[in-house]
């Protein structure tokens, strides 16, 4: 098995003025980091401006934005997106995401992280599943969820939420588990999707 740390990319799926996604990614970064199973990259949608239309030719300036944020996906061993649920769904930066890169989501573990209203973004999480399980990702079962996650964020833009902090650990143990799982299949065995 490897030794190594294994690495896992944050992914802050909003962009929208007002959100609430950096306080939870916060949250769960710092959650993330006091169990040290992982070296930790953020990565905020809100930071980068990936094209719009899908092209064969995104230009040069666009070409080396989607190869850094490739580069950064690639070397990633799992994945925790950060979503929100807007209209029953994902978001279109997260999706345009994923459109733009295809395949450095192959025989790797992804987990949830989701907040909202009454669904605390459940929904959001499900149609993810769905798209994540078309590019041969593997997501975690559990999840951590916040209900009128309003609520839980003080004036200070600080997410408290100390019964999440179980929840959090149960999903970055299985996600470790798959993580290190998976990378010693890759090395042993390429994937071929």
């Amino acid at each position: 098995m490897s030794e190594e740390n294994l690495q896992l990319t944050v992914i802050i799926g909003s962009s929208r003025e007002g959100r609430t996604g950096p306080a939870v990614a916060r949250w769960f970064v710092a959650e993330a980091e006091s169990c040290a199973m992982f070296d930790v990259d953020v990565l905020d949608l809100a930071g980068v401006e990936l094209p719009l239309s899908l092209t064969q030719d995104p230009g040069s300036e666009s070409a080396e934005l989607l190869a850094a944020v490739g580069a950064r996906l690639e070397s990633a061993d799992a994945f925790v997106v950060i979503t929100p649920e807007y209209n029953h769904s994902f978001t279109a930066p997260m999706k345009n995401l994923i459109d733009w890169h295809r395949t450095p989501w192959q025989a790797k573990p992804i987990g949830f992280v989701s907040y909202g209203g009454l669904s605390g973004g459940l929904r959001a999480v499900e149609q993810l599943r769905q798209v994540f399980a078309e590019l041969h990702a593997a997501t975690i079962r559990d999840t951590v969820s916040f209900h009128g996650v309003w609520q839980h964020v003080g004036e200070d833009g600080v997410l408290r939420a100390p019964d999440a902090a179980v929840p959090a650990k149960v999903m970055l143990e299985k996600l470790q588990w798959w993580a290190a799982a998976l990378k010693d299949a890759r090395t042993l065995r390429p994937y071929a999707a």
